[in-house]
């Protein structure tokens, strides 16, 4: 029977302490040595790795020697217990249970570990074992001989730790070398396998819950369609839009109309193609001959002509008439000469000597120049009036009209009125550019700013006029039953009959109205939900106007209207 281990009176005398995972069997010694108590319960974590080896477990033994105290280690794991008995190590599976010196169980590949300067304690604390001279010694030998003899006797009596007999190990004689057999009936339930199981049974409910509801409550539709004696009627009015009418003018056909509007920027990069000359200008001398009796004026920046190259006169000259001979030939002696220089930079200019074509000439007054010189070319790219209209036609090419039609029309749908698509307007395109004819540049960007517009009018509006041509077509002889049951809206047409403003439009309307008894889609879908095909057939082909009733259900199990109106469609035929 192991020694029991009883508290001391003293409540300093007994501590316990806790080592973590990850401590170190240096540090639990160094616990062990700042400990107050006498009596030290060792509480260990699962998977106590640093304990799992003999010399480790060697070392803490020798430490709780050399400080005088006594150890239990508390711990229920297998593979430390062995090693606690080896080193004659009190084990106990709780704090209140019986510590007892776990069985040694020899094997004959049992390793013999040699410990020949233990960590952490002092040299001479350490008493001398000679792992060659007792290398032949069996462990639990070796246990038993370090077992303190003294450690039942230290302990008194005032408050003993039981401890279950079923924990009570009974510590083998040291020469008993035969291992305890296992009872393989014995078997510690898996309680992680246990749980695996019970969270996996949930999740299997739980999915076929799901599973239920989706078939049976989510996915199940119907469509009811009632054949009905109905008739169409068109309906083909003109109507003027305006957005300054407050109230629907039925006589006038004047409907209060919302104008929807988005502005959109384009922006369009073109290459400058045009080119400027900066070079030097070409010179000259310009000499008019006058051969008429009477003196002419040839006004500064007159323009002499060669060759399609204009050259201007730097002043204003007075050319006298000439003198003529006996038989009537002009002398030429009345002349005058003017500077003159080329209109545009280059060696275009640089001409030799000619006549020269001006305003004022005649067959009788003539030009004549001397040699143009001094005209140098120096090209620069520049933009032209033509990069610039490119760019505008571009833009314009661009706009994706459809997609604007259908964000307008999305817009007046946003503010709950119907889109009439004949007024859409688009405004001028409001152009920058980043350079001006002329200008000095590689590139030209053409920006435009473009408004879309477009109108729309309260449904209500339409088919307050829609009702009243219908009505005039049906007469008062019709059945007090008989209402339209489409106004047939949704396949409206509007034709433009003159240009429409941001304000105001005059349109065709063109539309074909169903008229057919007065039924309810929802009180229908009330009187079919739940019911099977052959009840809904028998119960509405007995209203009058109805024809024929047609079932279909959806996924391919479903037997029944689903009790969910939401999931009914109700369709008049």
């Amino acid at each position: 029977m192991p020694a029991k281990i009883k508290t001391a009176a003293v409540t300093k005398s007994k501590e316990t302490i806790y080592i973590d995972v990850d401590d170190e069997i240096t540090s639990i010694i160094e616990k062990l040595r700042t400990s107050k108590g006498t009596i030290l319960a060792l509480v260990l974590p699962k998977r106590a790795t640093m304990l799992q080896s003999v010399v480790n477990m060697k070392l803490l033994k020798r430490a709780a020697d050399d400080v005088k105290k006594n150890l239990v280690l508390i711990t229920t794991e297998k593979t430390i217990l062995p090693l606690a008995g080896s080193v004659g190590l009190h084990v106990a599976t709780t704090p209140t249970s019986r510590p007892a010196i776990p069985a040694v169980v020899n094997r004959p590949d049992d390793a013999v570990e040699n410990i020949s300067e233990p960590i952490g304690l002092d040299d001479e604390a350490v008493e001398d074992f000679d792992s060659q001279a007792q290398a032949a010694t069996p462990i639990g030998a070796l246990a038993a001989a370090q077992k303190p003899a003294s450690l039942d006797d230290e302990i008194e009596e005032t408050e003993a730790i039981t401890m279950p007999e079923e924990d009570t190990v009974i510590e083998p004689s040291a020469t008993d070398k035969k291992p305890v057999p296992k009872d393989k009936n014995l078997a510690v339930p898996s309680f992680d396998l246990f749980k695996k199981r019970i969270a996996l049974g949930v999740l299997a409910a739980i999915l076929l819950v799901a599973a239920w509801v989706l078939a049976f409550v989510v996915l199940p539709k119907a469509t009811v369609t009632v054949a009905t004696e109905t008739r169409t009627i068109d309906t083909d009015i003109s109507l003027t839009l305006d957005t300054a009418a407050k109230t629907l003018d039925s006589t006038k056909k004047i409907v209060p109309a919302t104008a929807f509007s988005l502005q959109k920027s384009y922006a369009q990069q073109v290459s400058a193609t045009g080119q400027q000359n900066n070079g030097e200008k070409a010179t000259g001398k310009i000499t008019v001959t006058n051969c008429t009796d009477n003196s002419i004026t040839v006004p500064a920046g007159t323009s002499f002509t060669k060759d399609n190259k204009a050259f201007l006169s730097a002043e204003s000259m007075s050319v006298p008439g000439s003198n003529f001979t006996s038989s009537g030939t002009c002398k030429e002696d009345g002349k005058r000469t003017v500077n003159v220089t080329a209109v545009k930079a280059g060696a275009a200019y640089n001409l030799a000597p000619g006549t020269y074509s001006f305003s004022g000439s005649t067959a009788k007054v003539s030009a004549y120049g001397s040699a143009m010189t001094g005209g140098t070319d120096d090209i620069t790219k520049v933009v032209a009036q033509s990069d610039i209209d490119t760019a505008k036609e571009k833009i314009t090419t661009s706009q994706d009209v459809t997609a604007m039609k259908q964000s307008l029309q999305d817009g007046l749908k946003g503010k709950g009125v119907v889109p009439i698509p004949s007024t859409y307007l688009a405004s001028e395109p409001q152009i920058t550019s980043s350079a001006q004819a002329g200008d000095k540049a590689d590139t030209v960007t053409v920006n435009a700013v473009v408004t879309y517009n477009m109108l729309g009018a309260m449904q209500s509006d339409l088919e307050a006029l829609v009702k009243e041509n219908v009505q005039k077509e049906i007469g008062n002889t019709a059945k007090a039953s008989q209402k339209i049951i489409d106004f047939g809206l949704k396949k409206a047409t509007f034709a433009q009959d003159q240009p429409a403003t941001k304000t105001s439009a005059s349109v065709g309307l063109k539309t074909r109205s169903v008229v057919g008894p007065e039924l309810s889609i929802a009180a229908l879908k009330q009187q079919v939900a739940g019911k099977k095909s052959g009840q809904i057939k028998q119960e509405l082909t007995q209203i009058e106007g109805v024809t024929d009733v047609k079932v279909a259900y959806s996924p391919f199990w479903v037997s029944s209207v689903p009790k969910n109106v939401n999931k009914i469609t109700v369709t008049l035929d």
